[in-house]
């Protein structure tokens, strides 16, 4: 909080934290998106799952390639370059549709898990809402309208040929500064908001838009909001990838990739070809580990008809009288039931 606190010291804005929430359901708030709703500052995660769902590994392996470029162009260049380097290798080529399926399947879930709790505070309290970002409005807008509550999202919109991405951007380009005040004023005209929420400098211009504006600072350890805190959970997750890639674990996944395959066909071939007195021990020789809750039903010690294979003299013949069946149509007593869980961990 030190760090934080150093950090926004030159800011011209007080702090999230001391902004009431209370009385609030008449007025408007516009956010940004990454720093501020979001905990993480970073879009990479989210341009990298959209590069791998709607490109596969190659687009993945172009998005860590030129992850080095965007950096420096981000930070010593131009923050809108830096932005565009991300848009343009995971989007050029790609089908809207596709894009618009992974934004409203896959996206939610990591966007859900990491919204910051002083600003979502403050923005769940506004009765409307508005989010100004950087990124794309077709990557974003599925999450910010269907999960919660956001009635304006303005963006960066995206040039579309044939119903794909070029991996270009409209005018006025990437709303970075001054084009998202540009933005502001278009969506809202002489009505200023009451609360503007930004987490870095090239917010100020819109937030001084605002009656009320106030800064977020960057926190390293922040718990996000809870999932069953938010107005709509997340009940279905389509993605192939099971958390946000920083960008030496996206290359850490794309490197094992053909080291993975040979080991994840033979565990395959054990679990479809082999007897199943065998395929336990062929899964632990191949690192996957069984692990069973509840109880298993046992095998009974004869089958019908022949003798058990553990005894070693016939038995007599019992002289209690058995049971007759059921009478026609009469149903026997339900038999216990068991509930198994097996769990393969690799």
């Amino acid at each position: 909080m030190g760090e934080a606190a150093a950090a926004m010291a030159g800011s011209p804005f007080p702090t999230v934290e001391k902004c009431s929430s209370s009385d609030r359901a008449g007025d408007t708030v516009v956010a940004d998106l990454d720093g501020t709703l979001l905990c993480g500052r970073s879009s990479f995660p989210y341009f990298a799952h959209m590069a791998f769902e709607t490109g596969g590994v190659l687009r993945l392996l172009l998005l860590i390639a030129l992850a080095p470029l965007a950096g420096l162009l981000y930070y010593f260049v131009s923050e809108p370059a830096g932005i565009q380097v991300l848009i343009f290798a995971s989007m050029a080529g790609a089908r809207v549709a596709d894009i618009e399926a992974v934004a409203r399947a896959v996206l939610p879930k990591f966007y859900c898990a990491d919204l910051h709790p002083e600003s979502w505070r403050v923005f769940s309290a506004c009765g409307r809402r508005c989010v100004l970002t950087a990124n794309p409005r077709v990557m974003v807008e599925a999450f910010l309208k269907e999960y919660i509550g956001t009635d304006v999202v303005v963006g960066t919109e995206l040039v579309v040929w044939r119903g794909r991405a070029t991996g270009l951007v409209r005018s006025p380009g990437v709303l970075v500064g001054e084009q998202k005040a540009d933005a502001l004023r278009k969506a809202f005209g002489d009505v200023a908001p009451e609360v503007g929420l930004g987490d870095r400098k090239t917010d100020y211009p819109f937030m001084r838009l605002c009656k009320e504006g106030y800064v977020v600072p960057p926190t390293l350890k922040l718990k996000p909001v809870p999932r069953e805190d938010l107005p709509r959970p997340v009940v279905f997750h389509d993605g192939r990838l099971v958390q946000k890639p920083s960008p030496a674990l996206a290359l850490l996944t794309v490197l094992w990739i053909p080291i993975g395959f040979l080991p994840a066909c033979l565990r395959i071939a054990a679990g479809a070809l082999l007897p199943m007195c065998m395929v336990y021990h062929a899964f632990r020789a191949l690192g996957v580990r069984v692990t069973i809750k509840g109880t298993l039903r046992r095998r009974p010690a004869a089958r019908r008809g022949r003798p058990a294979c553990s005894s070693s003299a016939p038995t007599a013949p019992s002289s209690t009288p058995s049971s007759s069946p059921p009478p026609w149509g009469a149903r026997s007593p339900p038999s216990p039931t068991r509930c198994v869980v097996m769990r393969l961990r690799c």
